[in-house]
């Protein structure tokens, strides 16, 4: 079985059960996690409508 993100063979059983490999998995995790440079969190969205600063982006 291969890592679906990079293609090379898993060989622990670790990465077997998960089905990706331990890099892979730091990466796609940090992507999942991470907002994009620029974006509003939700956070902030919904201090910002408490607050009445709700600044609307076209």
């Amino acid at each position: 079985m291969n890592c679906p993100v990079c293609n090379r063979p898993l060989k622990s059983k670790r990465s077997l059960s998960r089905g990706i490999g331990p890099v892979c998995e730091l990466k796609v995790n940090k992507l999942n996690n991470e907002a994009p440079k620029g974006q509003t969190t939700i956070d902030e969205y919904i201090d910002g409508q408490s607050n009445g600063n709700v600044k609307v982006v076209n």
